[in-house]
């Protein structure tokens, strides 16, 4: 026979959950680096000892869970214990699962493999799915409870407003379903986005073309001419990528600057630097001269809820803004523009057309 092929020894101490393993005694005889941060025990204090002394484990519910476990002396047909919430000394929760090791089938425990893990991880998803719910349910609240308000209005007392009155009450009615629909077309994209699903559909880009479409939606808004400044450079490189995802790119970043800045809003456009990942590409940088971010909140910018000093909307646009440009394998960045204000830069890959990639 061959001789087998020597592999690499695994260190418990490179694993990232917690892990202890008891003999057939109930000894404690590996107890890795994990485990230690997780309880707060020393290596050196855990090993030699009794596995229900070094985890003196109880249920939410406040009962001893090797008392209720059993491992050496419970059922012959366990092979283990699934994950579950459990209780360290001082109320602090981690994750358990176990693992009766045997030699025969029904054969006594030869070794008890235990594996730990934080909650923080999990803590913070729940917060951030409760945040996401309880800001929905805030944005939608309003312009839902002014939708039921005026067709109620309007279906109960018809006959008594004028043309004009009822042209008000159905345009608001419009603006207030066009905001639901933009929330809802938002969750989509953060769900998409947080799973890995938004799709792409590459076409040729114009982005002069692009940035000045969104400028002229704003001066037909009623924004005066002289707030808008662009610098477009010649013999852009050809650009392919989504034309839908990057109008909401340009949009939102529009946005913010005319809304949330002041003075005049910059839109420069031109060839990006090359770089040994992407030696072609297109780099959009919108400025504007307002108060600017505050550097402590630099580095939350393009997270969940971020809404700055000025608070309005739902705080998710620049969370889905970086979604969009790093699935195209581009950046995004904030800084302060020369003029004090705040700069966003994002840079896209020459990329491929859908059909190739």
């Amino acid at each position: 026979m061959p001789p087998a092929l020597a592999g690499p020894v695994l260190d418990p101490d490179d694993l990232p959950d917690g892990l202890v393993v008891a003999d057939e005694r109930g000894v404690v005889v590996t107890f890795n680096a994990a485990a230690a941060r997780i309880t707060g025990l020393p290596q050196q204090d855990a090993l030699g000892r009794a596995v229900d002394l070094v985890l003196p484990l109880e249920d939410l519910e406040g009962r001893r869970w090797w008392r209720l476990t059993d491992p050496y002396g419970g059922l012959a047909i366990r092979r283990g214990q699934p994950e579950r919430n459990l209780l360290l000394p001082g109320g602090r929760e981690v994750l358990v699962s176990a693992r009766y090791v045997r030699t025969a089938p029904k054969g006594p425990v030869r070794r008890l493999v235990v594996a730990l893990r934080g909650t923080e991880a999990r803590r913070r998803t729940e917060r951030g799915h409760a945040e996401l719910i309880a800001t929905v349910a805030h944005e939608l609240r309003s312009p839902l409870t002014s939708v039921k308000g005026f067709t109620a209005t309007l279906l109960a007392k018809w006959e008594r407003f004028t043309d004009d009155q009822k042209r008000l009450m159905l345009e608001t009615v419009d603006a207030d379903a066009n905001r639901v629909t933009r929330l809802i077309a938002e969750l989509l994209d953060i769900s998409r986005i947080d799973s890995g699903r938004l799709e792409l559909r590459k076409q040729p880009v114009d982005m002069s073309t692009a940035v000045r479409r969104h400028i002229e939606a704003h001066l037909a808004a009623g924004e005066p001419a002289v707030r808008f400044v662009t610098r477009i450079a010649p013999d852009l490189p050809a650009l392919w990528a989504d034309p839908d995802k990057v109008d909401q790119v340009l949009g939102n970043l529009l946005e913010n600057a005319v809304r949330h800045g002041e003075g005049t809003v910059t839109i420069e456009v031109s060839a990006a630097t090359p770089t040994p990942t992407h030696p072609e590409g297109t780099t959009v940088t919108v400025s504007d001269e307002g108060p600017g971010i505050p550097e402590e909140s630099m580095s939350r910018v393009f997270t969940r809820f971020w809404r700055g000093s000025k608070r309005g909307g739902t705080g998710l646009g620049l969370y889905i803004v970086k979604g969009i440009v790093e699935v195209h394998g581009g950046t995004i960045t904030v800084g302060r523009s020369a003029a004090g204000g705040a700069q966003f830069r994002f840079t896209l890959p020459v990329g491929t057309p859908a059909i190739l990639s």
